[in-house]
């Protein structure tokens, strides 16, 4: 698998997502954001977490229209998979990649913690490794992590089966208090109509070693080796 990570100022999970590819396996470059063109063969595309442009207007805002996300774009449309984490889920919605926005948590408060997530579909390039029903532990770490979006995409989001992962009790209930920044629907992170495009707010990237707590993480990774 051939893979790029897009580094933006103020990035700051570029390495993290570097290193949990190079532990699949996977050939990775970092791409600056001012670069206009991307390679043809790369399999997927990485946008990370951090405070890109320092978070100015909202989360992602600037990020979005920066010379490589055109790239980005135009390899996705071909085909190429895309991951954003955290952040990198901000400016995906920013740019149009997926629907929804992320808002300012619920509590108003920055949230660093671990949290249990429901795998919503094992069908998928990102899930494939994970098991039906399974819950995973993944940390997350943000302050606008708050998914929004209208009733109609809600639904759609819900029937079309592009909810990717729930945040979720210890029993695997979707309740208010398993819930960290009041998404709607307590999700965590979404699809587009292909699959081929995830956007999720917990971090992956940080639970692929079980000495530092989880190495749930990984499996997403091992997913996409195909």
């Amino acid at each position: 698998m051939k893979s790029a990570v897009i580094v933006f100022p103020g990035s700051n999970c570029d390495r993290d997502a570097v290193d949990a590819l190079q532990k699949v396996g996977s050939k990775v470059n970092k791409v600056w954001h001012q670069e206009t063109k991307l390679e043809n063969d790369l399999d997927l595309i990485v946008v990370p977490g951090g405070f890109s442009y320092g978070d100015y207007l909202r989360s992602g805002a600037m990020a979005a229209i920066s010379p490589v996300m055109q790239e980005v774009k135009r390899l996705a449309e071909r085909g190429a998979k895309v991951l954003g984490i955290c952040n990198g889920f901000q400016i995906l919605t920013e740019a149009g990649l997926l629907d929804g926005v992320l808002l300012r948590n619920k509590k108003i408060k920055f949230s660093c913690r671990d949290v249990l997530l429901h795998v919503e579909d094992t069908n998928t390039s990102f899930t494939k490794k994970y098991k039906k029903g399974q819950i995973i532990k993944i940390p997350i770490a943000h302050m606008d992590g708050n998914y929004f979006a209208d009733p109609l995409t809600l639904k759609r989001l819900e029937d079309n089966g592009n909810i990717a992962f729930r945040y979720v009790s210890e029993n695997g209930n979707v309740t208010d208090d398993s819930n960290p920044n009041g998404s709607a629907l307590n999700i965590a992170g979404i699809f587009n109509d292909k699959k081929t495009i995830l956007g999720m707010m917990p971090h992956p990237e940080r639970a692929i070693d079980i000495n530092t707590g989880s190495s749930d993480g990984l499996f997403l990774f091992e997913s996409l080796l195909g």
